[in-house]
């Protein structure tokens, strides 16, 4: 039996879990250290956590005004837990604190995630 998956807005204790989860998807070009990430997570409007028992294995986050746009970014699940619903929790959790607060979901992501992003009713523009 699996256990669940707890998501949560309260950030890893140790940011070193983000930074191993960024490059287990290739996603450090910018080599960012465990401070930059905790700095990026803490000023953004708002990130949620994805965590298997302790260990961190999804987040994502909204860069926002917190009045008009909000900007859906750095959405992701650690490979080994990807394709069990994990991202799509995430999104709609974030979708719906953005509706709650009456915020414009926007999505930055990579040309070749569009179509997973489109079942959530984001549009190219």
């Amino acid at each position: 039996m699996e256990r669940p998956i707890l998501y949560t807005i309260e950030p890893p204790e140790n940011f070193k879990q983000l930074l191993t989860l960024y490059e287990s998807l290739g996603w450090n070009s910018l080599k960012l250290t465990v401070n930059d990430l905790k700095q990026m997570c803490n000023q953004s409007w708002y990130a949620i956590y994805a965590f298997d028992e302790q260990q961190l294995v999804g987040m994502g986050r909204v860069i926002s005004d917190g009045v008009v746009t909000g900007i859906v970014c750095g959405v992701c699940v650690l490979p080994n837990y990807q394709s069990k619903g994990i991202g799509k929790e995430m999104l709609n959790r974030i979708i719906e604190h953005c509706e709650q607060n009456r915020v414009i979901p926007q999505l930055m992501c990579v040309e070749s995630l569009k179509s997973y992003y489109e079942t959530f009713g984001f549009e190219k523009f």
